[in-house]
């Protein structure tokens, strides 16, 4: 019974409107004892905190599924980022996402980095799974914290920047004029070597994309228009280019192919990119400004072109005058 009496006279409530919700109070008056157990029923069927949530069995592609349609195919890499969502979902045997075990991921991760994939990729992943969750919990389609709030990227080795010295430029540039396959790679590389731009955007470069000295670069990968003024000679050469060769077609094998005829040695995957390290570096060295070079490169953060601040000649000279070989009371040989 719901409502009884104790033997000192009073009555005693306990109550259990659904099962998993149970309710026991003591009370002075059987009236009293009456308004509480309606109330605790009332509760139950207006409020719903008062009632337990159904049991959430929606899979972790599901989730991945909901996300796309609700935010992912907003973004620019929204495919590729679905695409390897669903990759990992399906190695982690698509658990039920509110119950994704850290620790089945951890391993995941673990094995794939045995098998040579980068942590630079796995943490891109981690980053992308995450974002899975505390997007649809801030839209209010799950209701549970992220079970991967708690697991930290792996530590990366910062790599060294590889950049060409002018005698490289010159070999690189010789290289290619002399038997590359594609006429579009010597512009595009004068172009990433005069900007600072990535290989995508410079072989993207369009004529509108080229005014009164200015080449102004957009689909960037930050998603902002920057702009960029180059010489008058680079200039009309561009211009040149086009009217002769039409607009620039993927060169990247191409200029792959001249690289590998020089001398030149880069690391694994920096072998355009270098083309942008090398403006950077030669900016800084040459005396440019820090905060220049950010706007110049589209770096959203200063952090991020920090890495070049070592080159700056003022950098360089303090570590001859400030060394400890510095002293004339310390010969050297």
């Amino acid at each position: 019974m719901a409502i009884h009496q104790l033997p000192d006279g009073r009555w005693k409530v306990d109550v259990e409107p659904i099962k998993g919700k149970r309710f026991r109070k003591t009370f002075k008056t059987k009236g009293e004892a009456q308004r509480f157990e309606s109330t605790c029923r009332s509760k139950v069927i207006v409020d719903a905190d008062w009632s337990p949530r159904p049991t959430d069995a929606r899979r972790l592609t599901d989730l991945v599924g909901s996300w796309f349609d609700l935010h992912g195919h907003s973004l620019r890499d929204g495919e590729r980022r679905r695409s390897k969502l669903d990759q990992l979902a399906r190695r982690l045997g698509n658990p039920r996402a509110a119950k994704l075990d850290p620790q089945a991921y951890a391993h995941d991760r673990r094995v794939r980095l045995g098998q040579g994939v980068s942590p630079k990729t796995l943490n891109n992943e981690l980053g992308y799974l995450r974002s899975v969750y505390n997007e649809l919990r801030g839209l209010g389609v799950i209701s549970y914290a992220n079970p991967l709030a708690l697991v930290k990227p792996l530590k990366l080795q910062e790599r060294e920047l590889s950049w060409l010295t002018t005698e490289q430029i010159a070999e690189l540039l010789q290289a290619i004029r002399s038997g590359c396959d594609n006429p579009h790679v010597e512009i595009i590389v004068l172009i990433c070597l005069a900007t600072g731009a990535r290989w995508s955007e410079a072989e993207k470069l369009k004529p509108t994309g080229l005014r009164n000295g200015v080449i102004t670069f957009s689909g960037t990968k930050s998603g902002k228009v920057r702009s960029v003024p180059i010489s008058a000679e680079l200039a009309a050469k561009i211009v040149r280019h086009w009217k002769q060769h039409g607009q620039p077609n993927s060169a990247i094998t191409s200029f792959r192919r001249a690289l590998s005829r020089t001398t030149i040695k880069l690391p694994k995957g920096q072998a355009a990119h270098a083309l942008r390290h090398t403006f950077a570096s030669h900016f800084i060295q040459n005396g440019g400004n820090i905060l220049t070079l950010q706007k110049i490169l589209g770096h959203s953060s200063l952090a991020m072109t920090m890495r070049y601040a070592h080159l700056a000649p003022d950098h360089l000279q303090d570590a001859i005058r400030l060394g400890p070989l510095s002293s004339a009371a310390t010969p050297v040989g």
